[in-house]
């Protein structure tokens, strides 16, 4: 459930990493109802800023702030990996999605819009990584919170799927949700942008 006082605030935020600076002095505000585009060469620091965002790298100098207690519990975070359970089947993994995030929704359409209409009964471990990836995706189509934090969410998907997730993402935003997504792909106006090159990070009009 997306949420007005969602606000996430960097202060002279900065990580090194083997004795390079990925980024630093990093200050910004983001707040609900906006969307966050990340942007860099492979090795920039996209990945990591977003892993320190929601908690999961702790090595940092600078501040991070979420102004709102509960935020982990309205955070959808999608990284690198899918994060699939390889013994469930498609449909399987999502009903378990819901359960453990307390959500309710209709698993068979959220598939149906990334693509896997079919493959709901074909076990993860036999998928191929892009349809893995669906299947992760899959989630933001069921799971109503005030934080996606996603990485790379448009890899391995055709441009229908472009579309969609485009749609998804903007709806996401109107409806009062913070979206912060790393990718060179920008979902339509409005966009916010922050790119990260050879250890500096740059707040974008």
């Amino acid at each position: 459930m997306s949420d007005s006082s969602i606000r996430l605030e960097l202060v002279q935020l900065g990580c090194e990493r083997d004795d390079r600076m990925l980024f630093s002095g990093l200050s910004l505000t983001a707040r609900a109802g906006e969307i966050w585009q990340i942007t860099g060469a492979n090795g920039a620091g996209k990945t990591t800023l977003l892993r320190i965002l929601v908690g999961l790298h702790g090595f940092f100098e600078g501040e991070r702030r979420w102004w709102q207690p509960q935020w982990q519990q309205d955070l959808l975070y999608l990284g690198h990996q899918p994060g699939v359970r390889e013994e469930l089947n498609p449909l399987e993994n999502l009903r378990y999605a819901c359960a453990l995030n307390h959500q309710v929704g209709d698993p068979m359409a959220a598939l149906a819009a990334v693509g896997l209409r079919g493959f709901e009964d074909v076990p993860a471990a036999h998928l191929s990584a892009g349809q893995k990836r669906r299947v992760a995706l899959a989630r933001l189509w069921l799971e109503r919170k005030a934080v996606w934090v996603l990485d790379e969410p448009y890899t391995a998907i055709d441009q229908d799927g472009v579309a969609q997730l485009d749609a998804q993402m903007q709806q996401a935003a109107e409806a009062g949700s913070l979206v912060i997504y790393t990718s060179h792909h920008r979902v339509g106006d409005g966009v916010q942008r922050l790119h990260l090159e050879n250890g500096r990070a740059e707040v974008l009009s």
